[in-house]
């Protein structure tokens, strides 16, 4: 892997479309993405609200959903089972396929909407619905974090609840001081985990939005404007720029979430900290 990162890196300082010898442009492709390139901006600006709010909101849905499996008694084998199915897909073709038949302007998520006299949109065809609807296709893929919320439930001493609530703590106290503290490291990984995922999705937004960025531009994806720019028009030179830019972000990120690990993560003893 590391030839094919120095080349990368390399063609990234160039103007290269397949056809000719690189030329050496130096930092210009980094600078025309942010000077001279409005459609890079948009998909930035995309991908940065997807991120912002699919992520929360697949997490949360994923652990109210841990939650309640795991105060089930009995069937929760195949709740888990049935819920974390969608995950199974991933980001498939099949899948997005499906979730743009669904959200089409006659398709059944809006004939639901009609039979209570709600507004039906054109969610794949209005720019202002385009991409919440591939936000609700990412938010319904929470099988993954779920199972792993899930295990890190199984681990919390049921006597630590039992004694707060002897103690008089109510339900929102008991979440609060006992379950989300001892809970924090797996909330950390399945943050790190989907925050990755999501500045790399591009599939859903390839097949709903049509291959070229949706109604507008509402669905320019970074990855998918990185698969134009590299696949479609052959500028491989300023692919692999954006491309590198990408990798610095969430690199960056990533060691944002790590560095303030230590103000919100617990551990069970100091040396797990270290």
């Amino acid at each position: 892997t590391v030839g094919p990162m120095v080349v990368s890196l390399y063609l990234s300082f160039t103007d290269y479309d397949l056809f000719t010898a690189p030329k050496w442009v130096g930092f210009g492709n980094f600078a025309h993405m942010f000077t001279g390139d409005d459609r890079y901006l948009q998909s930035v600006k995309v991908t940065l609200i997807y991120v912002l709010v699919s992520v929360p909101l697949k997490l949360t849905v994923s652990l109210l959903v841990a939650m309640l499996l795991n105060a089930r008694r009995g069937g929760s084998g195949f709740y888990r089972a049935a819920f974390y199915a969608p995950s199974l897909l991933g980001a498939s073709v099949a899948a997005a396929l499906v979730w743009r038949a669904l959200f089409m302007g006659g398709g059944p998520v809006n004939e639901v909407l009609a039979f209570f006299g709600w507004h039906t949109p054109s969610w794949v065809d209005d720019p202002q619905f385009s991409l919440a609807s591939i936000v609700l296709l990412g938010v319904w893929q929470f099988g993954a974090p779920m199972v792993i919320f899930l295990a890190g439930l199984k681990q919390i001493p049921a006597e630590l609840h039992e004694a707060a609530a002897i103690d008089g703590a109510g339900a929102f106290r008991r979440f609060r001081h006992i379950t989300l503290p001892m809970l924090s490291p797996v909330i950390f990984f399945n943050l790190v985990m989907e925050a990755i995922h999501a500045f790399q999705a591009f599939t859903p937004a390839f097949v709903i939005g049509g291959g070229r960025g949706g109604p507008a531009d509402a669905d320019l994806f970074y990855t998918l404007y990185l698969f134009e720019v590299g696949f479609q028009d052959f500028r491989m030179g300023y692919a692999s720029a954006m491309a590198w830019v990408l990798l610095a972000v969430i690199a960056i990120v990533t060691a944002i979430v790590f560095r303030t690990a230590k103000l919100w993560v617990f551990y069970d003893d100091a040396e797990d900290r270290k």
